[in-house]
């Protein structure tokens, strides 16, 4: 099987508004797909459906032929958009209770990761700043080794000189097998990186190309056409 992530007509409703309509889409693996869309399109609704944080309102959705679930949950490294660690442990024990709820977390490369970006293992989460906790974040979500990760505005809050880093860490902590979707509105920051674009907008997908024939059809690139598909 090679759709690790497939949709078919996935709706979600919140009472009348509807975040998520009759979304079709397919993933395979061995890519990084950048999920792009302004504020309110669904990118995070959709990566709650995937995460099984969310039930879908009509439709499906499958991770690797699985619904969302504990199956897929062993599979699957989620980075919400918000903070959601206890912030009263350290960088230490955070990594602890990774280890211990994931077979596949390894504490060497978080580490590595740690030891590079300079933040120290013994540091309480909630004495650092906002950037370095969305760091300590990512470096726990990248340091499993998932089929599928699914990135939500992991460098929305973290200083331009941090990102190259946190890119370079995204690319370089991954199988070839598996697949990164990437939730952001900073697309210039995260296309060098990007095998595939996904737009999204009011629910529903208007493009899902590879960046290489994107740019060549579009003759721009994916951030100046976001620009234009998306323009007020």
């Amino acid at each position: 099987m090679n759709e690790l992530f497939e949709c078919r007509a996935l709706t979600k409703r919140y009472g009348k508004f509807t975040a998520l309509d009759g979304v079709d889409l397919t993933i395979g693996r061995g890519r990084i797909v950048g999920l792009l869309g302004p504020n309110g399109s669904g990118k995070t609704t959709l990566l709650k459906l995937a995460n099984g944080l969310l039930t879908p309102s009509a439709g499906s959705i499958q991770i690797n032929g699985h619904t969302p679930g504990v199956e897929t949950k062993r599979i699957v490294s989620y980075l919400p958009d918000a903070s959601y660690l206890p912030d009263d442990q350290s960088v230490r024990r955070l990594m602890g209770l990774f280890s211990d709820f994931y077979a596949d977390f390894e504490v060497s490369r978080a580490r590595e990761m740690l030891r590079e970006l300079g933040l120290d293992e013994d540091a309480r989460f909630k004495t650092l700043s906002k950037g370095n906790r969305e760091k300590v974040q990512l470096i726990l979500a990248m340091s499993r080794r998932a089929q599928l990760y699914l990135l939500d505005e992991p460098i929305g809050g973290v200083d331009p000189a941090a990102r190259d880093y946190i890119l370079r860490t995204i690319i370089g902590n991954y199988s070839e097998e598996a697949t990164v979707v990437i939730s952001t509105h900073l697309i210039a920051d995260i296309e060098p990186v990007l095998d595939d674009a996904v737009f999204i907008r009011a629910g529903r997908i208007v493009l899902h190309q590879g960046v290489e024939a994107l740019r060549e059809q579009q003759g721009m690139s994916v951030d100046a056409y976001f620009r234009e598909v998306f323009k007020c």
